[in-house]
């Protein structure tokens, strides 16, 4: 890992490509992407066999696209005991913590003045598709965060794609759509399952919005559907910032950064500290953790591409860096974490203190690990249950509260010359 100190040339620099890093995500997809849009718009079922044909190297009729029920059945004896504890263990405590978010965001309000009402009523999205990645690996863990905040949010349906493989879909993907709710689930990924949830098939109804993330040419098909669906976020490579003094064990540290840069040769892995001799014995441990880990040769590829150890005078510019990288993932591996939060303006999610580890977000702590990337942290949040309902004004008058205001509409209307607007008000003024 690179070591850059604050005040040369080298430190702002990387600093600087980091917080540009959503720009630096190619356009030259979009053509690609957009065509293979198009041709499953235009051609359904016939384009979703010839591209999984093409991408996945199977040939999967669209009568054997959709799981069966006996086959979700038979998951779960594929599944060993302890784990199947554990994924239950896991929607419990997802579920939890988010029917507690749900009483906050779906809750329906009126006010009254004399002769008006005024309110705004709240209603789950009708259907919604999770995207759920499979090709490097099994991820039965984004399942259920993409699920279950659905569910508990009242959506009608949840329609589930995920890539499929020789093997057949991992056990443990569908044991979790099951435990999570999903209604149905298709063999389907790539650019194609984002254009089938998109614009609808003979064999895959259309959603109003897509959820959950996926590589690079995903995460551009979500970019350009939207508009026509509604989507979560454009998800880019995983990050973690660890903020740390040199109080917190150095090992806890490095296999925080391996943890990250083990997702993908273009995740982020950035450690800020004050004490360059800590940042070295960090970076000593972490080239002693890598021989150690399967996929060394991933974790290795993206410490040695993007990741780095900054050091800096103190933990107040260290949060200074943080707000302007507006991390996915924020580690506050310090002695007092809640007090160094106070600074924090723009994070994901946040773990403070040396025992929390971002893996413990990732699967059992509760709240969501489908989080902003890129930056976006600057103006978006964690998927929630917010995410699966829509608002709807509600607006009454009586004929004497309107007069109150026929005058102010008068105003409104000339200044922006809309007259039509005053005249639907004054034809309510006569008897």
């Amino acid at each position: 890992m690179k070591i850059l100190r604050a005040g040369e040339k080298e430190f702002d620099r990387y600093v600087s490509e980091v917080e540009g890093r959503g720009a630096q995500e190619s356009l030259r997809l979009e053509g690609e992407v957009r065509s293979i849009l198009e041709d499953v718009k235009k051609r359904g079922e016939a384009a979703l066999v010839h591209y999984t044909r093409v991408f996945d190297g199977l040939r999967i009729p669209t009568d054997q696209r959709e799981v069966k029920r006996s086959e979700v059945k038979e998951a779960y004896e594929k599944v060993p005991r302890d784990f199947l504890r554990t994924l239950k263990k896991a929607t419990q405590r997802i579920r939890k913590f988010h029917r507690h978010l749900s009483k906050t965001w779906t809750a329906s309000w009126k006010q009254e003045e004399k002769g008006i009402r005024l309110g705004q009523a709240t209603r789950p999205l009708e259907r919604v598709g999770i995207y759920v990645p499979g090709g490097k690996a099994s991820y039965p863990s984004t399942v259920l965060m993409a699920a279950i905040p659905a569910k508990v949010a009242g959506v009608r349906e949840i329609l589930m794609v995920t890539p499929p493989r020789k093997e057949g879909i991992s056990p443990a993907v569908l044991v979790a759509a099951d435990l999570a709710g999903v209604d149905r689930i298709y063999r389907i990924g790539g650019v194609q399952a984002i254009a089938a949830l998109a614009y609808g098939t003979d064999s895959i109804p259309k959603v109003d919005k897509i959820v959950g993330p996926g590589n690079r040419y995903v995460a551009t098909a979500k970019r350009l559907v939207y508009g026509d669906v509604d989507i979560d976020m454009v998800a880019g490579p995983s990050e973690i910032v660890i903020v740390s003094d040199k109080n917190t064990p150095p090992p806890f540290v490095a296999a925080d950064l391996i943890s990250q840069a083990e997702h993908d040769e273009m995740a982020l892995a950035v450690l800020v500290t004050d004490s360059e001799a800590f940042g070295r014995e960090v970076e000593k441990e972490v080239e002693g953790q890598l021989s150690f880990l399967k996929r060394r040769k991933v974790a290795s590829a993206s410490l040695h591409r993007r990741g780095a150890i900054l050091i800096v005078r103190n933990l107040e510019q260290a949060m200074d860096l943080v707000n302007r990288i507006a991390p996915e993932h924020l580690e506050l591996a310090v002695s007092r974490p809640l007090s160094l939060a106070k600074s924090l303006k723009h994070a994901g999610a946040v773990f403070l203190g040396p025992h929390t580890p971002e893996a413990i977000g990732d699967y059992m702590a509760g709240p969501n690990h489908i989080l902003p990337t890129a930056g976006t942290a600057r103006f978006s949040s964690a998927l929630g249950v917010e995410d699966f309902i829509k608002r709807t004004n509600l607006i009454r008058f009586t004929q004497k509260a309107l007069k109150r205001f026929e005058k102010d509409v008068k105003r409104f209307a000339e200044w922006e010359g809309l007259e039509g607007h005053y005249q639907a008000v004054q034809m309510r003024m006569k008897p």
